[in-house]
């Protein structure tokens, strides 16, 4: 009998954070979303590039993530874009480590998506913008590390 290969989670990563920002502590969190939302993640039909969290009420929300949801009627299926704001769920002491993070003046970024477990993770950081300076150096950086690796294969 042939065996059954396990379904491939797709992991949405928001490679800008990384290149915007310098990225300090990093946190777990969940998140709540309606069926046609976790159908969409699960598909990989999300995107976190220009996305945000926020802190209302003690409690933390996802902003400007885009989900790709199907809107499947009896006949016909449409394609809409929301962007919604998602609550996150979190611990009350990470919850107050993020709140004191953001009286410093640090940003907070969602960095990537997980579908691992049943549960679908998102990946938050505390994280300081890089100044144009900053972001070419990075470049220049990265070229140099690639050229490297080039000669050792070489």
């Amino acid at each position: 009998m042939p065996k059954k290969s396990k379904p491939t989670n797709p992991i949405i990563d928001n490679r800008r954070a990384r290149f915007d920002y310098t990225l300090h502590d990093i946190y777990d969190t969940g998140i709540i979303l309606t069926g046609p939302e976790v159908k969409a993640v699960r598909s990989g039909q999300v995107s976190l590039k220009g996305s945000y969290v926020t802190l209302r009420n003690n409690e933390l929300w996802l902003i400007n993530a885009s989900f790709s949801v199907v809107h499947s009627q009896p006949g016909e299926a449409t394609r809409s874009i929301e962007t919604n704001p998602r609550k996150l769920l979190a611990k009350k002491k990470e919850i107050a480590d993020l709140q004191a993070a953001k009286d410093q003046g640090l940003t907070v970024v969602p960095l990537s998506m997980t579908t691992r477990t049943r549960f679908i993770k998102v990946k938050i950081a505390t994280a300081k913008g890089k100044k144009q300076y900053d972001k070419r150096e990075t470049i220049k950086q990265r070229d140099i590390d690639r050229e490297h690796k080039r000669s050792l294969r070489a």
